[in-house]
């Protein structure tokens, strides 16, 4: 068995308490995602201390997780939920009530403003142009009323087409496109109630107080008239090595240079290695050099983030290629020739009907899998505080052929 017998300890594991995959999941009918209650707790609970701390909100980005049974676990440490548009937002109404929705879209529907209105209570436009045909209903309905700027800072490096800073970027509005809308419809500014950037992905606060510096200066006659400063999500917060003092000075300057209540919505750091994915080996073959692995489990169809964004999820017990002794390129069974999670190497060779067992699987999965070739959906599971595994969700034909037709 490819499976090492020394524990893995590196973070995605740690919930595991050193027994091994086939220990906890072995029963378990693959492919299937199992949620960590006992991790999403600690990660509600670091969050909380950031809040109590400094006095800002915290929202869940449902976006990245939005499996909303498991809400009640988050919901006691959040101040309420992120949306990125109708659906989310109603969810978010629905499964946390009583708590802030907040909702933000690249360009909103005419046909879903009445019914948005009805969920959330923090509307953020994406242009100017959108603040003015949707801002005065929303004024009017008693909505709070945020616009997101672009303060034109990239922090990150290699992707500029995942980077909302990048040149030609449609998210935000930059400092020029406020000064020339605002010298035509000189209205704009008494509408707004709050600003909103999100410029940062799976970063430290390093990057967000270079980020905080420039939009102090591209928008310091804006900010002081502002009643909150959200600044999005993409903060690592969770991670054992980010830099929570720092984060917490980054809030504390924003409330006291511009006595604004300031909103954090991370997604990935609510659920931040808080599941997991087990799959098991179909088949090896090998082509010239190459071993492969061809899994159950798909990177198109389960975890599309491996070729959307890039993202190479941790392999429980495997290494980077060629540092062990055995390295596997490891792909799912879909006719896609780019169907590939990655090459991974492990202590001994794969063999049919290994388990294997990928970390960091609660976020961007089960929100964003699909059944291209009529794979099927992957059960979810979670795990409780006392071990106890439930199955939440099981999934058929029905629900591949179900979202096709009548």
């Amino acid at each position: 068995m490819a499976a090492p017998m020394m524990p893995d300890v590196r973070a995605p594991f740690a919930g595991l308490g050193g027994q091994t995959p086939e220990t906890l999941f072995g029963a378990l009918p693959t492919p299937c995602y199992i949620l960590d209650e006992t991790i999403l707790r600690k990660n509600g609970e670091i969050l909380a201390g950031v809040a109590q701390r400094t006095g800002c909100k915290i929202l869940l980005a449902q976006k990245a997780f939005s499996n909303y049974d498991l809400y009640p676990v988050l919901e006691p440490y959040l101040a309420g939920t992120e949306a990125s548009g109708l659906y989310e937002a109603r969810l978010g109404a629905e499964e946390m009530p009583g708590k802030e929705v907040h909702v933000f879209c690249a360009a909103y529907r005419a046909d879903e403003w009445d019914a948005l209105l009805r969920y959330a209570d923090h509307i953020v436009f994406n242009s100017p142009r959108q603040l003015q045909k949707f801002g005065p209903a929303a004024k009017a309905a008693g909505k709070s009323v945020g616009l997101r700027i672009n303060p034109e800072l990239s922090t990150q490096e290699g992707h500029a087409i995942y980077d909302p800073c990048a040149p030609g970027s449609r998210l935000g509005t930059t400092r020029a496109q406020w000064d020339e809308a605002v010298r035509v419809a000189p209205e704009l500014p008494a509408l707004l109630d709050g600003l909103h950037f999100h410029t940062l992905c799976e970063q430290d606060s390093d990057a967000l107080e270079s980020t905080l510096q420039v939009v102090g200066e591209r928008f310091s006659d804006l900010l002081p008239q502002m009643r909150w400063l959200n600044f999005g999500g993409g903060h690592h917060i969770t991670r054992a090595d980010y830099d929570i003092p720092r984060l917490e000075r980054c809030i504390r300057m924003a409330q006291e240079a511009w006595g604004v209540q300031v909103y954090l919505e991370p997604g990935e750091a609510c659920a931040l290695n808080a599941g997991y994915f087990a799959t098991r080996v179909l088949d090896v073959l090998q082509n010239g050099e190459t071993k492969i692995g061809v899994l159950d489990a798909s990177a198109a169809c389960h975890m599309p983030d491996v070729l959307e964004m890039p993202y190479r999820p941790p392999l429980y017990g495997a290494a980077d290629a060629g540092e062990k002794a055995y390295t596997f390129r490891l792909g799912g069974p879909t006719c896609l020739a780019g169907d590939i999670i990655g090459d991974y190497s492990f202590d001994a060779p794969l063999q049919e009907g290994d388990l294997l067992l990928f970390g960091d699987m609660a976020i961007y999965t089960t929100c964003k899998n699909n059944t291209f070739n009529g794979m099927p959906l992957p059960a979810i599971y979670t795990r409780g505080e006392n071990g106890v595994l439930r199955c939440l969700k099981q999934f058929g034909y029905a629900d591949f052929k179900g979202r096709l037709g009548s």
